[in-house]
């Protein structure tokens, strides 16, 4: 069997920077083992998978290198991304998650690509778990959390470029990651001021420690510091080394994330 594979960054209109992607098109699913066995051996944050159901419409599944994900925004870009630009898809395009309902797509005349997730504000939680507490560096002022991660907010934006963390104590936490973030209210030289807010993402628990950029959590990232800094439209920035910008429009009911997307490899996989 042969597979067509592209390798998307995503969240960059740079190569070598944001997160990458591998997207694999199927003409009907594999088994879970297979695809498992493809992720772990590609080795990105996410491979994903599509099936074409009709025009327009694809079911779309995630796998990073340790197991399935039930949700990834950076996978999603780099899937449209490859539809729009490689195989010729014209308008929006659905794709139908197992766990999250169905994402729209669509990709502006500046080749930015926006996608609708489910709004996932988190909430405060009272009792702060002492995994968490002990495996960052630096103590937060406040702890949320929702259907994903626990969300960290620090004092400032120089802590969340400084904090640090212990994996094997993270891992705790799961099946949940855990983002550390804070408002750009303070200039810093390492960040450009244009942003509104940025974060750090860790997941051993589900993927690998840390994750370059992270386009699902922001479905709960930028409702939070929507409600803080008072307004709809963010700009938000990912501080890994690789780094990536990712543009946010909250609603009640859905966040619209985008970015950009870049192509770095289009190849055979041979299984």
């Amino acid at each position: 069997m042969e597979l067509t594979i592209y390798v998307v960054d995503a969240f960059t209109d740079q190569q070598f920077q944001g997160n990458s992607a591998a997207v694999i098109p199927l003409t009907e699913w594999l088994n879970d083992d297979a695809m498992q066995n493809i992720a772990t051996e590609n080795n990105l944050s996410e491979t994903a998978f599509i099936v074409e159901i009709s025009k327009g419409r694809y079911e779309i599944r995630w796998f990073s290198p340790i197991t399935e994900i039930d949700f990834c925004g950076h996978a999603t870009l780099a899937s449209a991304f490859v539809l729009f630009n490689e195989l010729g898809v014209i308008g929006d395009i659905e794709f139908v998650t197992l766990q999250v309902g169905s994402l729209t797509v669509r990709q502006g005349k500046n080749r930015r690509i926006e996608m609708s997730f489910p709004n996932q504000k988190p909430h405060i939680i009272e009792e702060v778990p002492q995994a968490l507490s002990e495996g960052l560096s630096i103590q937060p002022l406040s702890v949320l959390q929702n259907r994903q991660a626990y969300v960290v907010v620090l004092g400032s934006v120089q802590e969340v470029l400084d904090v640090t963390y212990q994996s094997d104590l993270l891992k705790q936490l799961s099946p949940f990651d855990v983002v550390v973030t804070a408002s750009h209210s303070i200039k810093n030289d390492n960040v450009a001021d244009h942003y509104d807010f940025v974060s750090r993402y860790f997941w051993p628990a589900n993927g690998g420690d840390e994750d370059p950029v992270t386009g699902s959590i922001h479905a709960g990232l930028a409702p939070y510091w929507a409600n803080e800094l008072n307004k709809q439209q963010l700009t938000a920035y990912q501080a890994s080394k690789r780094g990536g910008t990712l543009y946010c429009d909250v609603n009640e009911e859905r966040v619209l994330i985008s970015g950009f997307g870049i192509l770095y490899l289009k190849g055979t996989i041979y299984i």
